[in-house]
C-alpha cells in the first residue's frame, strides 16, 4: 500500500507538462499545491531515485539514429524542411521547440531534494537533476540562441518573472556550464548503461563546451577559447579516468558493426544507451530501414567519398573516382564503409548469406545498416530491441582532437591517443599532423569554407574523422551550425553513380543486380533484384550519371542558424523578440 501511494504521489508531480512558453501565464496561475505534496513525497533518497528517473524521457531515444536524416549525410524519401530553406514561424504556442514543460519538473525537484537527511542521496540526484537541466537548455541553445534562463519554479503572481525578455547566451550557457560542473563534481564515478553518471556528466560538458566553443570562433563571438579549452579538458579527464576504450571484439571487419548491431550493449566503450527488451520495449528502426514504404534512407555520395582508401590515402585522389561504379568504389576502403552501408555481398547482421540488391528501400543507393539487427522478426513494425547508444567514448576521442587542433596546441602525440585509436580500430594507418597540414586533401577542403591557419589540414582530417565515425548518430546538422557551414544545404544530394542505362552488375559475380530504365523494363534480365526508373530518379547527365536526388535547397546567413519563436509566444509576452530575419 505505501509503495502504491508513492506512485501515485510521483504521477502527480509529473503528469502535467506544464510550459513556461514565453510565458504561459494560463498554465500557471493555478493554485498552489506543490508545497503540500512535496512534503508528503520527498522524504526518502528512494524518493529522489523515482523523480529523478522519470526525467530520462527529456533524452532522445532511437531518434539519434536518424536525425542526420535532415542533414547532408542522409537522404529519406524527401528532403527536410531545412534542407529546402522552408521553415516557417509556427503559429501555436509552444510548438517548434519552443517549449518547457521538462524545466519545471527539474526545476520542482531542485527546490524540495534537500528535505531529506541523506547527504549522499542528495548530492547524486540533485547532481542528476542538474544534468538534464544542462541538457535541457543546451538544446535550447542550439536551437534559438538567446532563451529565458529559469532556475526555479515559477508562482503564478510573478508576472515580472513570466513575462521577461531572453536571457543573454552569456548568461545562459555559463549557467549550463555551472550545472554540468555540479553534476560531475556530485555523480558518483560508477559504470552504468543506463543511468547517468559522472562519466555521463563529463562526455556532455565536452560536448556543449565543444560546440560552444567552435560556434563562438567561426560566428565571431567573445570568448570562445575559454569554452574550446573545458571541452578539451573534460574530453582529457574522461579518456585518462580509464573507464571506457574502443569496442574491438570481432576485429576490424566486424568491431564497428557489432557496436551499433548487437541486442545488449556493454560499458566497454557506450556510456550512456536506451535499454530496449523484447516483449517490454522496443523500437522501428529496422522497419524503417528495411520497409520501401518507410525512410528509405541513403547516405549521399559526398559522405561515401569521404571514406578513406585502407592505405590511409583519400578515395578522391583515385583516377576516375567520380566515374566508379558501385563495386569498384567499394574496394579497399576504411572499413567502417561497408559495416555502415551495404557494400558488395552484403549479408545481413549474424548471417552469411548474401542479401539481394535491394535498392528499392534506399533512395540513394547507399543502403543503411549501420544500427541494423538480425534479419528476421526485429526487421516488423516495432519489432526491434537492440539496445540504442547516446554516448560513447569515441566521442571523447574526437572532442580532445578538434578542441586541440581549434587552439592551435595539438600534437602528434594528442592524435596518437585520439584520432589515431579510432583508426586502429579499423586497421588504417595512423593520421600524420605535419603531412595533413602540409598537403590539405582539396576535396575537403571544397567542403568547408571557414577554415584558416596552420592547423586547416588536420582540422580537415579531424572532421573527416567525425563525420565517418559518427555517421547517423544525430551530430551532423549541429557540427554544420557550429562550424558555420550552413550553405552546405544548398549544394545538390546526389547518389550512386550509373555510367549508362541498363543493367548493372553490383557484386561483379557475372550477375546482373540493378537494372536502370527510363519507363521500360522490358530488357531486364531475369536476375534482377532492383530497378532504378530515371523518371522517378534522374541521372545527373540524363541517360548516365549520379543519381539527383535534391538539387539543393536555400540557407539565410542572417537567419538560419537559429529557428523561429512561435507567434503565439510573441503575442503573449511584448518582452519576447524574435530571431533576426524571422
Amino acid at each position: 500500500m505505501k509503495e502504491t501511494r508513492r506512485i501515485i504521489q510521483v504521477l502527480v508531480l509529473l503528469i502535467t507538462p506544464f510550459i513556461i512558453a514565453g510565458c504561459e501565464a494560463d498554465i500557471l496561475e493555478q493554485p498552489p499545491g506543490d508545497a503540500v505534496t512535496a512534503e508528503e513525497f520527498f522524504n526518502t533518497g528512494a524518493d529522489l531515485e523515482a523523480y529523478t528517473n522519470d526525467l530520462y524521457v527529456i533524452l532522445p531515444t532511437k531518434s539519434v539514429y536518424i536525425d542526420d536524416s535532415d542533414s547532408d549525410n542522409i537522404l529519406g524519401v524527401s528532403a527536410g524542411e531545412r534542407l529546402r530553406g522552408a521553415r516557417i514561424v509556427p503559429t501555436d504556442r509552444g510548438s517548434g521547440g519552443w517549449s518547457w514543460g521538462y524545466l519545471r519538473r527539474i526545476n520542482y525537484f531542485l527546490g524540495n531534494y534537500d528535505r531529506i537527511d541523506d547527504p549522499e542521496a542528495t548530492a547524486k540526484y540533485s547532481g542528476i537533476a542538474r544534468f538534464f537541466r544542462a541538457y535541457f537548455y543546451f538544446e535550447k541553445v542550439k536551437r534559438f540562441g538567446d532563451v529565458p534562463w529559469y532556475s526555479e519554479v515559477i508562482n503564478q503572481d510573478d508576472e515580472e518573472v513570466l513575462t521577461k525578455a531572453r536571457d543573454s547566451r552569456e548568461l545562459v550557457v555559463d549557467s549550463i556550464m555551472a550545472d554540468i560542473n555540479y553534476a560531475i563534481e556530485n555523480i558518483p564515478a560508477e559504470k552504468e548503461l543506463n543511468h547517468i553518471t559522472k562519466y555521463t556528466a563529463l562526455i556532455l560538458k565536452a560536448r556543449i563546451a565543444l560546440y560552444e566553443g567552435t560556434f563562438r570562433k567561426y560566428h565571431g563571438l567573445d570568448d570562445s577559447e575559454r569554452f574550446i579549452e573545458e571541452a578539451s579538458t573534460a574530453a582529457k579527464e574522461l579518456m585518462d579516468s580509464g573507464a571506457y576504450t574502443l569496442y574491438t571484439s570481432g576485429g576490424e571487419e566486424q568491431a564497428y558493426l557489432d557496436l551499433f548491431a548487437m541486442e545488449n550493449q556493454n560499458t566497454t566503450e557506450t556510456i550512456l544507451a536506451v535499454d530496449y527488451e523484447f516483449g517490454l520495449r522496443t523500437h522501428d528502426l529496422a522497419y524503417r530501414m528495411t520497409a520501401p514504404t518507410q525512410g528509405r534512407w541513403g547516405f549521399t555520395k559526398e559522405l561515401v567519398n569521404s571514406y578513406l582508401m585502407t592505405d590511409g590515402t583519400p578515395f578522391t585522389d583515385q583516377a576516375g573516382y567520380d566515374t566508379m561504379g558501385f563495386y569498384e568504389e567499394m574496394q579497399n576502403r576504411d572499413p567502417r564503409l561497408t559495416q555502415t552501408t551495404a557494400g558488395p555481398d552484403f549479408s545481413t547482421y549474424g548471417s552469411q548469406d548474401p542479401e539481394p540488391v535491394d535498392l528499392d528501400i534506399t533512395r540513394t543507393g547507399y543502403r543503411v545498416i549501420k544500427g541494423l539487427p538480425p534479419k528476421g522478426p526485429q526487421w516488423g513494425s516495432g519489432g526491434s530491441f537492440n539496445d540504442v547508444i547516446l554516448f560513447r567514448f569515441a566521442e571523447a576521442l574526437l572532442i580532445y582532437a578538434e578542441a586541440q587542433a581549434e587552439l592551435g596546441t595539438l600534437t602528434q602525440g594528442d592524435l596518437d591517443m585520439s584520432i589515431n585509436k579510432l583508426r586502429d580500430r579499423v586497421g588504417l594507418p595512423h593520421l600524420n599532423m605535419a603531412e595533413a597540414n602540409a598537403n590539405p586533401d582539396p576535396y575537403q577542403e571544397s567542403l568547408y569554407d571557414n577554415i584558416e591557419g596552420p592547423n586547416k589540414g588536420v582540422i580537415l582530417e579531424i572532421r573527416r574523422e567525425r563525420r565517418v565515425e559518427m555517421v547517423n548518430e544525430g551530430l551532423r546538422w549541429d557540427d554544420l551550425m557550429r562550424w558555420k557551414e550552413g550553405n552546405k544545404v544548398e549544394k545538390p544530394i546526389k547518389g550512386i553513380y550509373f555510367s549508362e542505362l541498363g543493367a548493372h552488375d553490383f557484386n561483379n559475380d557475372g550477375n546482373f543486380d540493378v537494372y536502370v530504365h527510363d519507363g521500360d523494363t522490358s530488357g531486364a534480365p531475369d536476375e534482377v533484384t532492383s530497378t532504378i526508373n530515371i523518371n522517378e530518379r534522374p541521372l545527373t547527365e540524363g541517360n548516365s550519371g549520379n543519381l539527383l536526388l535534391f538539387e539543393g535547397g536555400s540557407f539565410d546567413e542572417t537567419r538560419d542558424y537559429y529557428y523561429p519563436i512561435p507567434m503565439e509566444d510573441l503575442e503573449l509576452n511584448d518582452n519576447l523578440e524574435q530571431n533576426q530575419g524571422w
